[in-house]
């Protein structure tokens, strides 16, 4: 651990993952927990749950899960000594020293070099630029009317065409040769040896929102494929969760951001004063940088290319964003191709104008499926109305989705009430927003002689986590060594301890656990349900099922041991007296 225990535990106390999560994903409640997106894989149906009682999250779809610190890690791509400092802060809490184990320190100092290879990488590509060898990169990017104080802002630098440069610059800096393959900055092969992934291009640094170069992106000077390269990803760069230009885009105050194809777009949009662009990493948007724009602004305008795959990557991150809660227009540059070629033709005041018009990006899918269909032809014209009741259907809040009906009926000249009922055949035929899909797990629900052992420990240490009160019944016929999967025999030493106290805190349990895959398990453990119970009575004859797989589970395991292993005799023995008794007994949920 970095900090005192007791430190820890305070900024996790003073962090509601309710409310911090709420920060980065879009959360309802239903029933005890609350329900969205998950910003870890991407899916259309909500199945990340987040538990205000346990102040854990889990998501039933990837199985990622933990506590507030370990979210942030995760999404943040953060170390848990950064995560730890950003909720402190967060509660304004002031932290002491951090106290490093040798292993936390061996991680922390990992990243730190992964970051100070980049750094030093970019100051070496930047020099380049400047230098005589780099005047292909610099008439380039002169060429394209970029200016001297653009060129220092985003760092831009230039890989010569010698292919070890930048490997050998490195060597000679201490860099060792395993640090600087696994930055992505070189290659290895038994022909060349260790040589630069980048040369003869123009490059773009890449930093995450604290001005931090985590990766590269490189442009091909001459015919040379492919046009653009970019780092792979790393300890410290996650295209998915990053956005070239967001650590400038993000203190513009605009409220508002604009979303564009590459980095061209971006840099001279920030040089025409237009300092909201940020751009996806040379990867399709994905939802989790949605979320990222998300903390900061309410409205994304879509900046693609005006061609075939730029109208299809709109639609695409239109889905996106209205899945991520988030106001999505798009921007016309007819009769231009982007924004770069738009404004260098047409001035910032032009483009200042083409923002105000942007289109609503629901209007923009209606106009796109207009194409398919030849509006004259009064069959193909059915079918156009009947493609848009099926849009019309993502509105899961009535008002919304009636405000569209009535604008689309007037704009496309669709009788209203012709409309409306084409969205309810479509809403019956399935294209109606789905409720909400919970899992279901519960002791019916058997599949292997494996799932058979464990699945009633796991509902049964979830079940005590979730009902402290009930352990002082369960007690009585469940110990520790009843739980024969060794991780699950661990959680419950864990949990009981706190029970025996009166409380049940299963994030303070899974943070025990430094291992992320284990922290994973636990996560899943807690996170166990025996589905939907009608009524207390049958709650009660569910718990009494559980505790009485556990035992018989327990006393087979330990029968099996007898001659082999001497404390075997008392579990039996023991086993035996509680299956008895249980046969007999009624557990009380009172």
């Amino acid at each position: 651990m970095f900090f005192p225990q007791e430190v820890i535990e305070e900024v996790r106390a003073r962090n509601d993952i309710v409310d911090v999560i709420s920060g980065y994903v879009r959360l309802q409640k239903k029933g005890a927990s609350h329900f969205g997106l998950c910003p870890f894989h991407n899916e259309k149906s909500p199945s990340f749950s987040v538990s205000q009682s346990k102040q854990m999250y889990y998501c039933f779809g990837c199985g990622v899960g933990g506590n507030v610190i370990t979210f942030l890690q995760q999404y943040e791509n953060a170390g848990f000594q950064e995560a730890v400092k950003m909720l402190a802060d967060r509660a304004g809490i002031k932290l002491p020293e951090a106290e490093y184990s040798e292993a936390a320190k061996a991680r922390e100092n990992h990243r730190a070099r992964l970051l100070a290879v980049n750094k030093e990488a970019a100051r070496y590509f930047y020099y380049q630029l400047r230098a005589p060898q780099g005047k292909p990169g610099f008439t380039y990017l002169k060429n394209r009317q970029l200016e001297d104080e653009t060129l220092h802002k985003f760092g831009l630098g230039f890989a010569n065409k010698t292919s070890d440069d930048l490997s050998r610059y490195l060597r000679e800096k201490g860099f060792s040769d395993e640090l600087i393959q696994e930055a992505g900055l070189a290659t290895f092969d038994e022909r060349w040896g260790l040589h630069d992934k980048f040369w003869n291009r123009v490059i773009f640094p890449i930093q995450d929102i604290n001005h931090r170069v985590i990766g590269f992106g490189g442009r091909v000077m001459g015919d040379g494929t492919p046009k653009y390269l970019n780092s792979p990803e790393t300890p410290v760069f996650d295209k998915s969760r990053n956005l070239y230009g967001l650590n400038f885009a993000r203190s513009s105050r605009k409220n508002q951001f604009i979303l564009c194809e590459g980095y061209m777009d971006v840099i001279t949009m920030h040089q025409a004063g237009f300092t909201q662009a940020v751009a996806s990493l040379g990867t399709a948007f994905t939802s989790g940088q949605a979320l990222l724009l998300k903390r900061y602004a309410d409205e994304v305008l879509l900046a693609y290319d005006s061609d075939g795959a730029g109208v299809k990557a709109a639609l695409r991150a239109i889905g996106i964003l209205r899945e991520s809660g988030i106001t999505g227009r798009v921007i016309s540059f007819a009769p231009h191709k982007d924004p770069d070629e738009f404004i260098k033709a047409e001035g910032a005041d032009a483009f200042e104008k083409r923002l105000a018009e942007a289109e609503n990006s629901f209007f923009f899918e209606i106009r796109i499926l207009s194409r398919e269909f030849d509006l004259n032809d009064p069959a193909e014209k059915t079918k156009f109305h009947r493609g848009i009741a099926e849009k019309l259907c993502i509105f899961s809040e009535e008002a919304e989705r009636a405000n569209y009906m009535e604008a689309i009926a007037e704009k496309y000249h669709i009788g209203h009430e012709n409309l409306r009922k084409l969205v309810n055949s479509a809403a019956l035929r399935g294209g109606g927003a789905k409720p909400l899909e919970r899992p279901k797990s519960g002791l019916q629900q058997k599949k292997t002689p494996e799932d058979r052992v464990r699945k009633p420990q796991r509902l049964l240490l979830a079940w005590l986590a979730d009902m402290p009160e009930i352990y002082p019944k369960v007690k009585r016929y469940i110990t520790v060594e009843d739980f024969t999967e060794e991780l699950y025999k661990e959680v419950a030493g864990r949990l009981f301890e706190e029970l025996e106290k009166g409380r049940a805190d299963p994030a303070g349990i899974i943070a025990l656990f430094p291992e992320e895959e284990r922290q994973r398990e636990v996560a899943q453990i807690f996170h166990a349900s025996v589905g939907k119970l009608e009524g207390k009575s049958e709650a009660e004859q569910a718990l009494h099922e559980i505790v009485c797989h556990v035992k018989r589970n327990s006393y087979e395991y330990y029968s099996q041991r007898l001659g082999t292993d001497i404390s075997a005799l008392n579990q039996v023995i023991a086993g035996k007296k509680a299956l008895e008794e249980l046969s007999k007994m009624h557990i009380s949920l009172d």
